[in-house]
């Protein structure tokens, strides 16, 4: 049985680890410490750990003064209120002025779960990819977490790194991880399947079971949504001619529309997004939900083959 390991749990010892090697990073939270994972670095740096309350703008905004010290602040919550409730901030006091603020937030799509559709954020990647200058990152186990905390801690600049709640999959060996430069996980000829997050290890499973059934999916771990990695979007594209995303958000404005917006006009592919359909989330255990949205590994295989 593989080894299965919650990316957000991955995310506050990543911190944990990164505060060991660089005195810079400073940490904070919105009073979801222990579900964001951020405790782990709070109980080791108390002092660079600042609880803001149930106050995300305010905290957005004490994280863009924090970088104006020459600090590096990851800046943890909810997906849905650090991308959703605090946006302008994010925009105005983050972005707009291309400050070093790390936006690391958790709880991300529908599998949150039971807490329901006003907390299951499906439009955060949309929502931060629009906004000029940030950097998305989408890591797609806890392992790419690590390596993702660590990358975007040396880069200047904006970034939204977006994490999800439950133990997922993590994958073995050790991926080379570069923001920008997607990872080829399987070859193929017959179809390129691009997906982010959890649903990496769902897009790889289906693309195994077509392999028998005599259809050659190559799969690509788009771990970098902005930028995106468009010599590999276009080369799997020419290679298979068809193309499929999938992601655990919404189907508007995602890794979808990202991967479009390389191809259009550039050649004649067929393209399916695979994804939540215009739809808000609801509450339920998160594997009804993926089967409801249509996320489940056989819900993907009998959708890649429709445009086979």
């Amino acid at each position: 049985m593989s080894e299965m390991k919650a990316i957000r749990v991955a995310y506050g010892e990543a911190l944990a680890e990164l505060g060991e090697k660089n005195d810079k990073v400073v940490v904070l939270d919105a009073d979801l410490a222990h579900a964001t994972m951020t405790a782990t670095f709070a109980d080791k740096f108390p002092k660079r750990f600042f609880n803001a309350g149930i106050a995300e703008a305010n905290m957005v905004s004490m994280s863009a003064g924090l970088s104006t010290m020459g600090l590096i602040p990851f800046c943890s919550t909810f997906a849905i209120f650090g991308a959703g409730r605090a946006y302008e901030q994010v925009r105005n006091s983050v972005a707009y002025p291309h400050f070093n603020v790390k936006l690391a937030m958790t709880h991300a799509g529908i599998t949150l779960g039971e807490d329901g559709g006003s907390h299951q954020a499906i439009e955060d990647i949309a929502l931060m990819r629009v906004i000029p200058g940030m950097t998305v990152v989408v890591p797609c186990d806890a392992s790419e977490t690590r390596r993702a905390v660590f990358a975007v801690s040396e880069m200047d600049g904006p970034v939204y790194l977006r994490l999800a709640r439950l133990p997922s999959h993590v994958f073995e060996g050790e991926m080379p991880f570069e923001i920008g430069k997607a990872n080829v996980l399987k070859e193929g000829t017959d179809v390129a399947v691009f997906a982010c997050g959890i649903m990496v290890k769902a897009a790889l499973d289906a693309a195994e079971a077509l392999e028998n059934q005599g259809i050659s999916a190559a799969v690509i771990n788009m771990h970098t949504i902005k930028p995106i990695d468009a010599e590999c979007v276009m080369k799997y594209a020419k290679q298979c001619g068809k193309i499929v995303t999938v992601e655990e958000h919404s189907v508007i404005g995602g890794l979808g529309d990202a991967v479009a917006s390389v191809v259009i006009g550039k050649g004649d592919f067929a393209f399916k997004k695979i994804g939540v359909q215009d739809r808000f989330g609801q509450s339920g255990k998160p594997d009804a939900l993926l089967a409801e949205y249509g996320l489940t590994v056989p819900q993907i295989i009998e959708d890649i083959k429709s445009i086979i």
